[in-house]
Formats: C-alpha cells, structure tokens, sequence
C-alpha cells in the first residue's frame, strides 16, 4: 500500500497520505512482535531479557497509541473532504497533515513512556513466566510482588481518557458527515460519499472491537486462553487487514495496483 500511494503521483493526497502512515504503523506494530515470537516458537525454552520485554512493550504501546490518534485523525479528514470538497485541499495542507500525524506519534510515544516507567518501577518476585505470547501489560503486571491494583485504575484511566477521546472525536466527525451526506440531493453523490468512509469504519471498528474486548472487559470474565486468541488478532490479523480494507473497495487504489503490474510486465 505504501508504495502504491508513493509511485502514483494523483494518490499524493491528504487522505492517501494517512493512509500510507497507518500502513506504516500496521507494519511496523507486527514487526515489534513477529519476529521474537516466531523465534520463541522454534526454540525449547523461549526467553526475553528485562530490557528486552520493556523494549517490546514500549514500542507495542506506542504505535497502538499512535494509531489510536491517527484514526481520530483520519476521521476529520474524512469530514473535511466531505463537507467542503472545493477548500478540502487547502484547509488540509501538506504542513497541518504532516503536523497532525508528527503530534500522533508524539503522543503515542509519551504515552508509552507513562506505561514503560509506571510498570518497571515494580518489584517482580514470583514467577519470572509471562503467561503470554509477547511482553503485554496485564500477564506482566501479574509477575509483581506487591499489589498492582492503584496502577491498573492510572494506567487503565489514562488510557481510557485517550481511546475515549479519540472515539467522540470519530463519532462526531461522522455525525457531521452524516448530516453533510443527508443534505446532497444526488443518489450518486450521496453513494460516492458513504463509500469513502466505508473503510475507515471497517478499520476503527476492528481497532476499538479488539480492544475492548481485550482491555474493558471485568476482570471476572478474564481468561489467559481468549486473551492469548485476542492478541493474535489485533497483532497480526488486525494489521494485515487494514491494507485490504482500504485497497478492496478503493477504485483509485485498485487502479494503480493494476497500473504499477502492467508497468512491471512491460
């Protein structure tokens, strides 16, 4: 996807352009895992050093967090586009859609520092097993001696304040848009405008599904097995599917996937 949108000069848009960084993003989230996990997968007795685990957590928070951002992102300019096409181009320039993702990655960064320093400040002294198939907050917080309960509700609360931040950020972005898409007077225009955001939907619905699931259940309901299930979804499925969501439906993606084959067979 990202170097589709790079070689074809007309998908050199704000749209495509944070497209190609949620790409990025989904790449690079798998990559944190994939390669240890497949390692420890091969081998008898799979191990991770302390600077290790917190290195892995430290980017799977990040780049999570980042997404988090950049889907808010993506929301209002799917707004902008929609509600005024003709000034689409020169409210959403080249510097505010670098600006935006630049701010997306700070904040998932920092947010990832708050995680990283709150958990390794803890004592661990049970078992040096994380039930789990990478360095994840929840079978790690379980290693520790002493009780983890104040640092759950800061670390769950901050986090919450984000995910939820950006959800009504996403929300009210598209009940603008709904109410922009009710008053076009054209069956045609109206269908053009719902399939822009169609993929967008899918992507933010699968992104808060597995999330919620994995992280707003009660902790009544928890279970090692379902969770281990869960985090192969949203570390490797989640990820891949992304680029399809927004290629499948997507003429102009579609059409320079078939432009960029032809040049390659000629």
């Amino acid at each position: 996807m990202i170097l589709v949108i790079r070689l074809i000069p007309h998908l050199h848009t704000p749209m495509y352009f944070f497209i190609s960084n949620l790409s990025f993003l989904d790449t690079c989230y798998s990559c944190v895992i994939a390669p240890k996990m497949l390692v420890n997968f091969l081998v008898e007795n799979p191990t991770i050093s302390i600077s290790g685990c917190a290195t892995q957590l430290y980017f799977y928070v990040a780049l999570g967090t980042t997404e988090c951002f950049l889907l808010a992102v993506m929301a209002y300019d799917r707004y902008a586009a929609i509600y005024n096409p003709l000034l689409y181009s020169t409210k959403m320039s080249k510097r505010l859609c670098l600006q935006l993702v630049v701010l997306s990655y700070i904040g998932g960064f920092l947010h990832s520092s708050i995680y990283i320093i709150t958990t390794f400040q803890l004592p661990f002294c049970k078992s040096n097993e994380i039930s789990h198939f990478f360095c994840d907050i929840l079978p790690l917080l379980k290693l520790s001696c002493v009780s983890t309960k104040t640092i759950e509700i800061l670390l769950y609360t901050f986090t919450g304040s984000i995910s939820m931040s950006c959800l009504i950020i996403i929300l009210v972005s598209y009940l603008c848009i709904l109410s922009t898409i009710l008053k076009i007077s054209s069956g045609e225009g109206r269908k053009k405008a719902f399939s822009t955001c169609a993929s967008h939907v899918t992507a933010v619905t699968l992104f808060y599904g597995t999330i919620s699931f994995m992280y707003l259940r009660p902790s009544s309901s928890y279970s090692e097995e379902q969770d281990k299930v869960v985090a192969v979804i949203y570390t490797f499925i989640t990820p891949m599917l992304n680029p399809l969501i927004y290629s499948v439906r997507n003429k102009e993606v579609k059409a320079a996937f078939s432009k960029i084959l032809q040049k390659s067979f000629l």
